[in-house]
């Protein structure tokens, strides 16, 4: 990974898109050490979400290693730091220490984001003319009206006076609004390092399970089903307000320690406390949730980041938090990252994913686990329930999405692309064929009937932001819930209406012919990936393997398109993509609690709405173009039925003035 973004050293706007522990900051010191050097630029200003990450761009000996030069950070320039009592001091107000900088012939700043934001505001962009701006844990911007720092980077990329390296591990909003605007994005150049590629290049962790554990009652009596004391493990507990927690936090954090074994006290250099657990261990658990002595919390944190300690797996065997331990937050021998209740962040749930992707020696497999409540009987239970389940599976669909292979697409008989293994046979025009990029992670399929995207923009979405589009289509809450639960829907609703809705909001200004052939490749992505983990599974439960996320779901997919007659994109858009999810739901949940949440989503189907309908006459038109004719109410293709009640729905909406 730091090898390909210092290839791209040269460039003005670098996009850094690669996953949590693969080594950003590193490869920040790099690039900005040659943009200082060799591309004339003055300084360089490394702006980070929250103090405690300002220790990842601390000095290094680059030298040692091979680089023309170290990089060094000044203590008096690293404001996220409090300099020594030796150490040369800057201005107490660290918004007029940026300004000292910016006057000093120092090269090296490491400041935060609010720090950023008001020392933009207080000396304005053209103040950082020639300089070098890194935004790390970037999707912390975004471009909405109220979103600061993302406007004052739109107004340096307005004014083009200096270069910039944004630099994420994930790449998703928990809300609809994007991190960057098209026009601007079109001007970075990406650099995407996926989870398949780092797993596939670590010495010791080899696989990422990602799951849900639904229970009833209360979650500190089904905590002890998956909480396992022998592994490495951070648990988040709910915030206070959620409805799986008793309102007491210190209390679950005890209920916890009792569960797991006998209190023995608290270690008084590192204020672990220590638990005799039932096999004779002494397990040493760090509690950051209980804050009603700040003193003690702070021990326990220095002890946790206490660096003569971070190679040292014994130090600490479990640590529960809250609102910590997620963005930042290091701790190689993590195992196991478990999770009581609903995140509402994507992003949040991937970075508390990235604690437990750490390699580390003897640890080979790395675990995610949402703790789930199953609803009761009440109506409002059911309702939050039903909101929890299907975000807690577009979590999963979308995780599953980031650690697959990334896909390359064609059209049939297009020709094998340069760098893919096609198998000893080589490829063969007019069979099925699947290239397949090991080092790099990626797969080459040729699809019959696929439109190929035309402009430079579209090309650019579906080469690097299919996922993008994936994310905002399992995060759409009807479309999950007649995905999952309603079986009248037909497929192609939901792969061609709701996809094609989504992409068409996104990208209005890409052209029609563009428009499908994104949702095409989006569509062909998801639906491969979830196939692949479908066979993965039978493989598994058959006894064939162990399900391993990164080698399975490679050798799932290429089974998938081997095994039909030929990959078209007719049959990709027939795959209900939570078809997969539904299957792992139904073993998870108790029977007649799936029954109680279909029959939720089926007494909430009615009549189509005016949205629906201008959505399905669009298909409408399609499909006559297509085919000569109009869809038919009395054929017996369901999807066919559903067109032609949706276009019927369109012209009397229309007629009532229901359209602007």
């Amino acid at each position: 990974m730091q090898e390909r973004a210092y290839n791209k050293r040269g460039e003005q706007y670098l996009l850094i898109k690669s996953p949590p522990a693969s080594g950003k900051s590193r490869a920040l010191m790099f690039i900005a050490l040659d943009k200082l050097q060799n591309q004339g630029l003055r300084q360089a200003i490394i702006v980070v979400p929250e103090k405690s990450i300002g220790g990842s761009f601390g000095d290094e000996p680059l030298s040692q290693f091979g680089f023309w030069a170290d990089w060094t950070v000044k203590p008096k320039w690293n404001l996220c730091n409090t300099p020594g009592a030796d150490d040369e001091k800057a201005d107490p107000s660290k918004i007029k220490a940026v300004g000292q900088f910016l006057e000093s012939e120092d090269q090296v700043l490491v400041c935060t984001h609010a720090t950023f934001r008001f020392a933009v505001d207080r000396f304005g962009v053209e103040a950082f003319d020639d300089r070098l701006i890194a935004v790390d844990e970037f999707h912390h911007v975004s471009a909405g009206e109220d979103n600061r720092l993302g406007n004052q980077l739109t107004e340096f990329i307005g004014r083009d006076k200096v270069h910039i390296v944004a630099m994420t591990g994930s790449y998703f909003r928990g809300d609809a609004v994007p991190v960057l605007t098209p026009e601007d994005e079109a001007k970075f150049e990406p650099v995407t390092y996926t989870y398949y590629e780092q797993l596939n290049g670590y010495e010791h962790l080899k696989a990422l399970k990602i799951g849900y554990f639904f229970y009833t009652g209360r979650y500190l009596e089904a905590i002890e089903h998956c909480l396992d004391p022998a592994l490495k493990t951070i648990v988040h507990i709910p915030s206070v307000n959620a409805r799986e927690a008793t309102k007491d936090k210190v209390g679950e954090v005890n209920e916890i320690l009792h569960h797991l074994g006998k209190w023995q006290g608290a270690d008084p250099v590192t204020g672990f406390e220590l638990v005799a657990a039932p096999d004779g261990r002494v397990l040493k658990i760090a509690d950051l949730v209980d804050d009603s002595v700040p003193a003690r919390r702070a021990k326990v944190l220095a002890a946790l980041k206490d660096p003569a300690h971070k190679n040292d797996r014994d130090h600490v065997d479990i640590i529960i938090a809250l609102g910590m331990a997620k963005e930042g937050f290091d701790w190689i021998w993590c195992e196991h990252a478990l999770t009581v209740g609903y995140r509402s962040s994507l992003t949040e749930i991937i970075q508390i994913i990235g604690r437990a992707t750490r390699d580390a020696p003897g640890k080979t497999t790395a675990t995610f686990t949402n703790l789930i409540a199953e609803p009761d009987a009440s109506e409002a239970a059911v309702a939050d329930a039903i909101n929890d389940t299907l975000k807690a599976i577009a979590a999963s669909l979308l995780m599953e999405q980031v650690l697959a292979p990334r896909f390359t697409f064609s059209p049939k008989n297009a020709g094998p692309l340069p760098d893919f293994d096609y198998g000893p046979e080589g490829y063969q025009e007019g069979k099925t064929n699947v290239g397949v990029n090991e080092e790099r992670g990626q797969f080459h399929f040729e699809i019959a009937g696929l439109v190929t995207p035309k402009s430079p923009e579209a090309n650019r979405i579906c080469q690097e932001d299919l996922n993008e589009v994936i994310a905002a289509f399992v995060q759409k809450k009807s479309v999950a819930e007649r995905g999952m639960f309603d079986e009248e829907t037909p497929a192609q609703e939901l792969t061609q209406v709701a996809m094609g809705a989504i992409v068409r909001d996104r990208y209005p200004d890409l052209t029609a012919e563009d428009q499908e052939a994104v949702r095409q490749h989006a569509i062909a992505a998801l639906n491969l990936t979830q196939k692949a983990k479908s066979l993965a599974m039978d493989a598994a439960e058959a006894g064939e393997g162990e399900l391993r996320s990164n080698t399975a779901l490679l050798d799932g997919v290429r089974q998938y398109a081997m095994d039909v007659r030929e990959l078209d994109v007719d049959l990709i858009d027939s795959i209900n993509p939570w078809q997969a999810a539904y299957a792992v739901l139904a073993k998870s949940m108790s029977e007649s609690t799936l029954k109680q949440v279909q029959a939720a989503i089926a007494a909430k189907r009615t009549k189509i709405s005016p949205e629906e309908a201008k959505d399905l006459a669009v298909a409408a038109v399609k499909f006559k173009k297509e085919r000569g004719r109009i869809p038919s109410i009395t054929s017996s293709d369901p999807f066919e039925q559903r067109l032609a009640e949706g276009a019927a729905a369109f012209m009397r909406f229309r007629e009532e003035g229901r359209y602007e």
